[in-house]
């Protein structure tokens, strides 16, 4: 990534959330999200659905892939966990950075 790109992105709060294959710390493919700033209590938000979690170890929620795969709606279910972090991020108070 370019640094300019770096710069940009982490000047104000950011909430993201991708896809990861494995790797680093993680055995199975995994959806993340994550918010940078971290609001205060950004850790404690009730995430959904309730397979997700969130890793100490990399500062993130995660999903595994296969509790979506396996899911009743599986795009119900991707969906209630972009929205739940997003809003962890969000509607959280003082989000650091927030004027």
């Amino acid at each position: 990534m370019a640094r300019f790109a770096a710069v940009e992105a982490y000047s104000h709060e950011v909430s993201s959330c991708g896809f990861w294959p494995g790797g680093y710390h993680i055995d199975e493919p995994v959806f993340y999200a994550y918010a940078y700033a971290e609001p205060p209590d950004f850790r404690e938000y009730p995430i959904k659905p309730e397979e997700a979690y969130f890793s100490k170890e990399l500062n993130e929620f995660l999903l595994p892939y296969e509790a979506v795969r396996t899911a009743k709606s599986p795009d119900y279910a991707l969906m209630a966990f972009t929205q739940s972090t997003y809003e962890a991020a969000g509607n959280l108070p003082k989000w650091v950075g927030m004027h």
